[in-house]
């Protein structure tokens, strides 16, 4: 399994627009974020967890050139604003299945009506086969097993996924100890940490570190990350040897 981090930052990237922030003028690329997405290339297979708005320039940045199946972690603008850009790859290989919960689905069709709506449909738009994300369901792409694990946002409902010994959590705040379960024996967890001060519906860094500690996996990477938490190599130096900063463009291989 290939890990690629599309993008790192949370729903601002990095830099924020307007800031004087030291961390939003550095010179260090990984310091540069756009916004959280990750492509997944498995047995010939390439899946993307979500599309943001800066998708096209993450598929470019990847030299991607095809996509099996994207999945939705939730509706929020940055992880599913860019899904008109998926348009490439539908003239090249036909409707892009897309996994989400039935909620995001039909916030989707309300919000891209135009891609859903197949009656006179523009010749141009995008075509989605749509594939509802069922709470304590696995389902299976192209051979492949994903198992949803569900958690909150603040008050939001949110979905992450494992696949094999990998797992992309993303957006979270709290979740119950059943859904915990699902987490143990990995060998590689992505896990979202925001910033240093805590945060109303993210993990900031103290409590992604602590969650890391119950869950245990081998080696975690922190993403969903903002200028305040730091500059990329100061911030990577005070985590724990198994933990590590993500950042636009690293990839992770492993078994």
């Amino acid at each position: 399994m290939k890990v690629t981090f599309l993008g790192t930052g949370t729903s601002t990237g990095i830099p924020f627009i307007g800031s004087e922030h030291p961390v939003c003028l550095s010179k260090d690329s990984k310091d540069t974020r756009l916004r959280s997405s990750i492509k997944i290339d498995i047995n010939n297979n390439t899946f993307v967890i979500d599309c943001g708005p800066d998708f096209r320039q993450q598929m470019l940045n990847s030299n991607c050139k095809k996509i099996d199946a994207i999945l939705f972690t939730h509706e929020h603008a940055d992880h599913t604003a860019g899904l008109d850009d998926i348009r490439p790859f539908c003239f090249r290989n036909g409707n892009i299945p897309i996994y989400a919960h039935k909620r995001v689905l039909k916030n989707l069709s309300t919000r891209f009506s135009y891609i859903f709506n197949e009656i006179d449909k523009y010749p141009g738009a995008p075509s989605v086969t749509v594939n509802p994300v069922i709470e304590n369901e696995s389902f299976t792409i192209n051979k492949i097993i994903f198992l949803p694990v569900t958690y909150l946002h603040a008050k939001l409902q949110v979905f992450g996924y494992r696949i094999n010994n990998f797992a992309y959590i993303t957006d979270l705040k709290t979740i119950n100890n059943i859904e915990l379960d699902k987490l143990k024996g990995l060998e590689v967890l992505v896990l979202n940490a925001i910033r240093i001060k805590e945060h109303f519906s993210h993990l900031n860094l103290k409590e992604a570190l602590d969650l890391i500690s119950i869950i245990k996996p081998k080696k975690t990477y922190l993403t969903h990350i903002s200028h305040l938490l730091g500059f990329h190599d100061e911030v990577s130096k005070s985590l724990p040897k198994n933990v590590f900063l993500s950042y636009d463009g690293l990839t992770i291989e492993f078994k």
